[in-house]
């Protein structure tokens, strides 16, 4: 495993970039980006000087659904026999303290805290034992999902697709053992999911081999790896927070449409 390095993409006065998070209170700019390579640039900022923008811009998510056992059990689904794949749109994506918009169309908005894996490079048809080498690093993820359209539709396309519907941050964590996270979701302060990606029914490197058989992954891409058990609403006024060992907290208010 290499060094670990937490990666952030910033706006400072309307200037955007990236950087490397300096003892979570300080961000030492860089050229370049995580995924084609950097330089160390000229200056520091102050962590509460830029607002954290989302660490990566996908083309697509790929996400897993049912990849956690007590989740299968709490929704009372039988365990896939191979990962079970769906798409969320990159028009989704919000960073770091950006609302979640309640949609009219749903009457029951629902949290999904999850480990995310951004990919570095272009891959196709990867092996397990090398598909470490396709990863940049890690980030919280939040699946939000219109809970009461998932059941209405069969099948998960309009629930899980609504803009502001994919929370992403803080970081970009590289060199990080995904195996043996500890994960907790936060509804108003009060810890409602909790787990540690142990319980992961496919591990990270077998994800990864296997989406990269049906779909070219893109540096940039985003895989959401599945919740846990405890998925509930949200309601406009709460504020959600996923919590990854090793890379941080993603917090993000809900609000009305």
């Amino acid at each position: 495993m290499s060094e670990k390095i937490k990666f952030c993409r910033f706006d400072h006065k309307g200037e955007r970039g990236w950087g490397i998070v300096i003892n979570d209170q300080g961000i030492q700019r860089i050229e370049g980006d995580p995924f084609q390579g950097y330089a160390e640039g000229t200056g520091r900022l102050a962590l509460p000087d830029v607002r954290l923008l989302p660490p990566s811009l996908p083309s697509k998510i790929v996400a897993l659904g049912l990849n956690y056992r007590d989740h299968a059990e709490e929704v009372k689904l039988k365990l896939p026999e191979e990962p079970l794949l769906f798409i969320k749109p990159s028009t989704a994506v919000i960073g770091p303290g950006d609302p979640i918009v309640i949609p009219p169309m749903s009457q029951r908005v629902d949290y999904e805290g999850e480990l995310g894996v951004v990919i570095g490079k272009r891959v196709k048809n990867v092996d397990v034992a090398r598909a470490e080498e396709a990863i940049a690093g890690y980030t919280c993820f939040n699946d939000v999902t219109a809970r009461d359209l998932q059941y209405k539709d069969k099948q998960w396309t309009r629930a899980k697709s609504f803009d502001t519907f994919a929370p992403m941050g803080p970081w970009l964590v590289k060199g990080l053992d995904p195996s043996n996270l500890a994960l907790t979701t936060e509804l108003n302060g009060k810890v409602v999911q909790s787990t540690s990606t142990t319980q992961l029914i496919f591990p990270v490197e077998q994800i990864v081999s296997f989406i990269s058989q049906v779909m070219t992954l893109l540096p940039g891409d985003v895989i959401a790896t599945g919740t846990t058990s405890g998925i509930g609403p949200m309601e406009p006024g709460d504020r959600v927070t996923v919590t990854i060992e090793g890379i941080g907290s993603l917090t993000n208010p809900v609000v009305k449409a």
